[in-house]
C-alpha cells in the first residue's frame, strides 16, 4: 500500500485539475455576487441561521460581504495560475468554509464537498508545473507527483457517489413521486418543459440517478468503460446543470474525469509542450507514517459521518437528525406551515409572532421545516424578548409534509423550545414521531 500510494506518476492530471478548479471557485464566488446570492442570503436578512455552535460567526455588515466574495474570487484566481498557491488556497478554504457555517438557509451538500476538496487541495502539490510559482521558483517545478494525489479525489469521490445511490433507495424515490415533485417547478422551461412532466422520464432519471451514482465510479476506472463512462457523465452532469442549476458542481463532476484517465492521455491533450515522466520510481518521504494516519482518519471519517443517522431515533427524512454532511441531497421535498407563539412567563400574555418581522421568506421555509432551524429561532426569540426585559417561552406549532405525504404535526406544542438544550448527538424528543396517527392537540 505504501509503495502504492507514493509511486510517482505524470503530474498532468493534477496541473489541468488545479487550473479548472481555480477558474470554477471564481466564477461560484463572483457567481454568487452576482445572481443575487450574497445579497438574499447573508445581507438582506437581519441575522443568519449558522451551524449550532458558531453563532459567533456572522455576515459581515453593510457591503463588507461583496468585498468578501471578492476576495475569495481572486484567490480562486491566484489558485488558477498556480501564484502563490498555498496561501491562496488555504485563504479560500478559510473564507468559503466561513461563509458555509454562518449560514444554512440555503445548505447545499456541494457546498460542503468544496470544503473537502479544499481541505485536500492544500495538501497537493498542484503548482509544481505551467505556474506562476514554477516560472518564479524554478527549484520547485517538477512532471511528477506522488500517486497517492489522484486517488484521494478518486477515493472522496467514490464515498460520495455510493452514499447518494444508497440514499435512493427508498419508496419515494422509487415509486418516482419525489423526481416528479422536483420536475413540477420545471415546467416552465422552454421547449423541454412539457418533456419532464413525462411520467416514463421521472422513472429514467429515478432508476438512472441510482444506477449513475452506484457504478460511475466503477465504470471509470475499467479501461473498457472509461470512455463510455466518460460520455455518460458528461451528459448526465450537463443536463443536471441546466435542469437543476446547481451551480459548479457538475463541472467539478466533469474535471474529476481527469485522474480516471492515463495521465499521458492527460498530457498529450492539454499539456503537449510538457515532458512526460516515464521512470518508475517509489520515493517514499520522511513523512510517511503521520501522513498515513492522517490519510486513514479522513476517510474513516469521510466513511462513518453519513452513517450517523442510523443511531438516531426515526427516519432521518422527518427528522434531519444526521442529514446533513452524509451526501443526502435532492432526495425529498418538504413544505409545511409553522407559527411561534411568544409567553410572558410573568403576565402569561401570549404573543403571536410575525415571521416577516424577523425572516426572509427563505429563511421561514427553513424555520417551517427543519427541526434544528427552528430550536435556533425559538433560541432567537428568547435573547430578542430578553432585550426588552422579558422573560418568555416560545411554543411551536408545526405541521410538515414530506414529498406527497400528508400535513402532520412535526413539533411537540406543549413543550417550550426556549427553556430546551440542543443535544447533537441524541435524538430530540419533541420532534413528533413520523409515523404518528392521531394529531397531537394543545
Amino acid at each position: 500500500m505504501v509503495n502504492f500510494l507514493f509511486k510517482r506518476i505524470d503530474n498532468s492530471p493534477l496541473i489541468v485539475f488545479r487550473i479548472a478548479f481555480g477558474l470554477l471557485i471564481f466564477l461560484e464566488s463572483v457567481g454568487a455576487i452576482f445572481t443575487g446570492w450574497v445579497s438574499r442570503n447573508l445581507m438582506q436578512p437581519k441575522f443568519t441561521f449558522s451551524f449550532i455552535g458558531f453563532e459567533w460567526l456572522q455576515p459581515l455588515p453593510g457591503h463588507w460581504m461583496y468585498v468578501f466574495y471578492a476576495v475569495m474570487g481572486i484567490f480562486g484566481l491566484m489558485v488558477m495560475v498556480g501564484y502563490k498557491y498555498r496561501l491562496s488556497i488555504i485563504g479560500f478554504s478559510l473564507m468559503w468554509a466561513a461563509t458555509y457555517l454562518m449560514q444554512k438557509s440555503s445548505y447545499n451538500n456541494h457546498y460542503y464537498l468544496l470544503i473537502l476538496l479544499n481541505t485536500i487541495m492544500v495538501f497537493q502539490p498542484a503548482n509544481r508545473y505551467f505556474s506562476v510559482d514554477a516560472k518564479l521558483n524554478p527549484s520547485i517545478k517538477a512532471i511528477s507527483m506522488p500517486q497517492w494525489c489522484s486517488w484521494v479525489f478518486i477515493l472522496q469521490m467514490f464515498i460520495v457517489y455510493t452514499y447518494a445511490s444508497i440514499a435512493k433507495l427508498y419508496p419515494d424515490w422509487l415509486d418516482t413521486s419525489v423526481m416528479e415533485t422536483i420536475l413540477k417547478g420545471k415546467s416552465h422551461y422552454a421547449i423541454v418543459g412539457d418533456l419532464l412532466q413525462q411520467k416514463w422520464l421521472h422513472y429514467i432519471l429515478s432508476y438512472g440517478g441510482i444506477l449513475f451514482d452506484g457504478l460511475i465510479i466503477p465504470l471509470l476506472l475499467y479501461k473498457p468503460t472509461r470512455k463510455w463512462a466518460f460520455l455518460i457523465s458528461l451528459f448526465f452532469h450537463l443536463f443536471n446543470s441546466f435542469v437543476f442549476q446547481i451551480g459548479i458542481f457538475p463541472y467539478l463532476s466533469i474535471a474529476f474525469s481527469l485522474f480516471f484517465f492515463e495521465p499521458k492521455t492527460i498530457r498529450n491533450i492539454f499539456l503537449k509542450k510538457k515532458p512526460f515522466y516515464e521512470e518508475n520510481k517509489v520515493i517514499i518521504p520522511d513523512y510517511k507514517t503521520p501522513f498515513l494516519v492522517m490519510l486513514v482518519l479522513y476517510f474513516l471519517i469521510q466513511i462513518g459521518l453519513p452513517l450517523r443517522h442510523h443511531f438516531f431515533k426515526d427516519d432521518v427524512l422527518w427528522t434531519e437528525e444526521g442529514h446533513r454532511l452524509s451526501w443526502r441531497m435532492m432526495l425529498r421535498s418538504k413544505s409545511g406551515y409553522t407559527t411561534y407563539e411568544v409567553v410572558d412567563k410573568k403576565t402569561n400574555i401570549r404573543t403571536p409572532i410575525n415571521l416577516n418581522d424577523y425572516l426572509t421568506k427563505s429563511q421561514q421555509r427553513t424555520a417551517s421545516t427543519k427541526p434544528d432551524v427552528i430550536w435556533q429561532f425559538a433560541q432567537h426569540l428568547k435573547k430578542d424578548f430578553s432585550k426588552k426585559g422579558m422573560d418568555v417561552q416560545v411554543f411551536v406549532n408545526a405541521r410538515v409534509k414530506v414529498n406527497s405525504g400528508k400535513m402532520t404535526p412535526l413539533i411537540d406544542p406543549k413543550v417550550d423550545l426556549a427553556s430546551v438544550k440542543w443535544h447533537p448527538l441524541k435524538h430530540s424528543d419533541w420532534i413528533l414521531p413520523s409515523n404518528q396517527i392521531e394529531e397531537v392537540k394543545k
